[in-house]
């Protein structure tokens, strides 16, 4: 099996993530370390890699498994390096997001769990991805795109495929999370 280990570039960034954790408690760094070596290693993580974060936390091995088996975030087989997730969860789908997985697969070129024949995209549907109120939302890699229909997935698609950063998050024009229609609540009455 091929070794693994944090390129040189990510050891300050191990060292900073670890130091967030008391030393009776780095177990705690799971998380955020299988993030680095995932993206270190392509967008899939190794039984290597497993084993180096295990070792280097001082957990089991078996425990660090179980971690990146449980979360939908985490690849153990190898996928495409640009992870493309649409949320499939029940607001996100009374929102439209049938539409947007429709406009992934159909940009892409390809089916939900499949990479592309280059292994640049990797497509899948997602659990709840924690923006609900700005529903439909994509992940693509670190970033969200909400408020999406098929024509605004397809367009920050197709711009990820030439090699362009869309700007992320709401892409309705909105703020953050607030409402489309500007405020409905706490207004003063008599103006």
């Amino acid at each position: 099996m091929p070794a693994f280990a944090f390129s040189e570039a990510n050891q300050a960034e191990v060292a900073r993530i670890r130091a967030r954790y008391p030393a009776d408690r780095q177990a705690s760094a799971v998380l955020p370390l299988l993030h680095l070596a995932q993206a270190q290693h392509g967008g899939w993580l190794p039984r290597a890699a497993l084993d180096h974060v295990a070792d280097l936390l001082g957990m089991p091995r078996i425990r660090v498994y179980e971690v990146a088996s449980f979360y939908d975030m985490f690849n153990t087989e190898p996928t495409g390096r640009v992870q493309v997730r649409v949320c499939t969860t029940t607001p996100c789908w009374l929102c439209g997001s049938d539409e947007v997985v429709a406009a992934a697969r159909e940009t892409l070129g390809i089916e939900v769990g499949e990479t592309t024949l280059d292994g640049r995209f990797f497509l899948r549907e997602f659990e709840c991805l924690g923006a609900c109120a700005n529903a439909p939302v994509m992940w693509i890699d670190d970033d969200f795109y909400e408020d999406l229909d098929g024509p605004k997935a397809r367009a920050i698609l197709e711009a990820v495929k030439r090699g362009e950063q869309p700007v992320p998050g709401p892409q309705s024009g909105r703020r953050g999370s607030e409402p489309l229609g500007g405020p409905t609540t706490l207004l003063r009455t008599g103006e």
